[in-house]
């Protein structure tokens, strides 16, 4: 009795079908780095804002939420005095946030966020003493933002 053992394959199928594993297992990888990493509507902004924009010392105006659809979230605070601030914004869940900055309805600036987990900052000059809005937005909801405003040093 003779045991029979099946011809080996030719080398170009052999680097055929590895590519072709490999081409799989890219596409598979491609779509676990895109998917976010959990549901923005059931985040636990509390905790998310301790990591991603911790507390800073003298901060006059700050602000974390969701924003699940397009409206935008203000917020203001009175009594800002003249001067030149600093205001850190962070955002998760792909895209981008922008934060329009005025004083007593004139505009300022407007600061954006890339929606990756990085900081970005904006120097804002406030020229008198007045109510500051912050309104952050987002065509990209849902996601989940945070920002600090802090006098400049």
């Amino acid at each position: 009795m003779f045991l029979r053992l099946p011809s080996p394959l030719p080398a170009g199928i052999i680097r055929q079908r590895a590519l072709g594993a490999a081409a799989g297992a890219a596409v598979v990888l491609a779509a676990v780095a895109c998917s976010p990493a959990g549901s923005i509507e059931s985040a636990d902004v509390p905790a998310w804002k301790a990591t991603a924009l911790p507390p800073a010392d003298g901060t006059v105006l700050e602000e974390a939420g969701k924003i699940l659809n397009r409206e935008p979230i203000v917020n203001t605070a009175t009594g800002i005095g003249p001067g030149t601030y600093v205001l850190t914004t962070t955002c998760d869940g792909g895209g981008k946030a922008f934060f329009d900055v005025s004083l007593d309805g004139t505009r300022l600036t407007e600061a954006g966020a890339a929606c990756n987990g990085s900081r970005e900052t904006a120097r804002i000059k406030v020229p008198a003493a007045g109510t500051l809005r912050i309104s952050t937005s987002s065509v990209d909801a849902p996601l989940i933002y945070a920002y600090q405003l802090v006098p400049a040093e």
